[in-house]
C-alpha cells in the first residue's frame, strides 16, 4: 500500500483534503503486515478498523433503528423522529466495497449526511458479500429490499411513493442493476438514482492507466479482483445486470452521478451519464476535480466532499420532496 515515486510526483492533481484522507487510509492499511495477503475475514475486520475514524462524527439522528430487510441487517436513519411528521421520503443506500468489503457501519456517516441534508430517511442494507455469495445474490437482496420497503412502508414511517435508491462504487452498480431488474419484472421504478463513482463496466479505459495505484485510492488489481469475486465466471462480465453500462437503460429513474476525476472508474462514469441521457433518462452529472474514489467519506476534513454531498442532497430533495432542502 506504499506510494511509488511516480505516484508522489503526481499528487498535486488531488485536492489537499482528499490527499490527507488517502494518505491516512494508506497509512492505516500499512499497519497490517501484507494486508493483501491476509485471509478475507481478517481483511474485512482490518478495513472496518481503518475506516472507523471516517464514519465518526457528523449529524446526530433524531432516531436510528436497526432491523432486518430482505433477510439482511438494515439500519434506518430518520431526519425527524417517527410520528413527528407525515411519512417521509426515503432512499435505500447500498454501500460500496467491490461487493467484497465494507458494511453499513463503514458507510454510516455517509448515510447520516444524506438523511440530514436531504431530509429523507436513509436505509442501509448489509447485503451478502462475495465471493461467499456471488452474483446474483446481492442483486436479488437489493431488489427484494425495494419491494419490502414499499410493502412495509407504514411500519417504517416512509412514503412508498417517494423512494430513491443509491450507492457508491459497487453499490452504485447494484442500484442501477436493481432498477433494471425491477423494470424487467414489471415493478415500479424508484423515483431517483444517486450514483457515486460507480463500477459500471469491467473494461479498462484510459482512466485505468492514468489513476492506477494507491495514490488514487482504488487500484486496477483491486478492481479486477472485485469483479472476479462478484461473478466467479469471466463469462458473466458481459451480462448487463453485472455491467449495467452495457444495458438498455431506457425508462430508468432520473440519476445524479458524482464522478471523481482522479479515479480509475472516471471514464465509465462519464460513459454511464452519456448513455443514460441517450436513453432519455434525466441526468445531472458532476465531475469533481481533485477527487479520488471514495472521496465522499472524507467529509470531516474536505470542503470538496462537503460540497459534493450538498449538491447531491439538493438534487435528491428536489426529486423526493419536490423542493430543494
Amino acid at each position: 500500500m506504499t506510494l511509488t515515486t511516480a505516484a508522489l510526483a503526481r499528487e498535486d492533481d488531488v485536492d489537499p483534503g482528499i490527499r490527507r484522507f488517502v494518505t491516512a487510509l494508506n497509512h492505516g492499511y500499512g499497519q497490517f503486515s501484507d494486508f493483501d495477503a491476509l485471509p478475507l475475514p481478517a481483511r474485512r475486520a482490518a478495513a472496518e478498523t481503518v475506516r472507523a475514524p471516517w464514519r465518526a462524527g457528523g449529524p446526530a439522528m433524531p432516531e436510528t433503528r436497526e432491523t432486518v430487510i430482505a433477510g439482511c441487517r438494515a439500519r434506518l436513519h430518520y431526519p425527524v423522529a417517527r410520528g413527528a411528521a407525515a411519512p417521509l421520503p426515503a432512499m435505500l443506500y447500498i454501500h460500496g466495497g467491490g461487493w467484497t468489503m465494507f458494511s453499513i457501519d463503514t458507510h454510516d456517516r455517509l448515510m447520516r449526511e444524506y438523511a440530514a441534508r436531504a431530509g429523507v430517511v436513509v436505509i442501509g442494507l448489509d447485503y451478502s458479500l462475495s465471493p461467499e455469495a456471488r452474483y446474483p445474490v446481492a442483486l436479488a437482496e437489493v431488489v427484494e429490499a425495494v419491494r419490502a420497503l414499499r410493502r412495509d412502508a407504514a411500519g417504517h414511517g416512509i412514503d412508498p411513493a417517494a423512494l430513491a435508491i443509491g450507492g457508491d462504487s459497487a453499490g452504485a452498480n447494484l442500484s442501477v442493476a436493481a432498477c433494471l431488474r425491477l423494470r424487467a419484472e414489471g415493478d415500479p421504478q424508484p423515483l431517483a438514482m444517486l450514483l457515486n463513482y460507480g463500477a459500471f463496466d469491467p473494461a479498462e479505459t484510459p482512466s485505468y492507466a492514468r489513476y492506477d495505484g494507491p495514490a488514487y485510492m482504488l487500484t486496477v488489481a483491486e478492481m479486477d479482483r472485485f469483479w472476479a469475486n462478484y461473478t466467479g465466471d469471466a463469462g458473466l462480465l458481459s451480462d448487463p445486470l453485472v455491467a449495467p453500462l452495457r444495458a438498455d437503460l431506457a425508462g430508468l429513474p432520473p440519476a445524479f452521478l458524482a464522478i471523481a476525476a482522479c479515479d480509475i472508474l472516471a471514464d465509465a462514469n462519464r460513459a454511464m451519464a452519456a448513455r443514460l441521457e441517450a436513453h432519455g433518462v434525466p441526468v445531472e452529472a458532476r465531475t469533481y476535480a481533485g477527487a479520488t474514489h471514495s472521496f465522499l467519506e472524507a467529509v470531516s476534513i474536505s470542503a470538496l466532499a462537503d460540497r459534493a454531498l450538498d449538491e447531491a442532497a439538493r438534487w435528491l430533495s428536489s426529486r423526493l420532496h419536490g423542493t430543494a432542502a
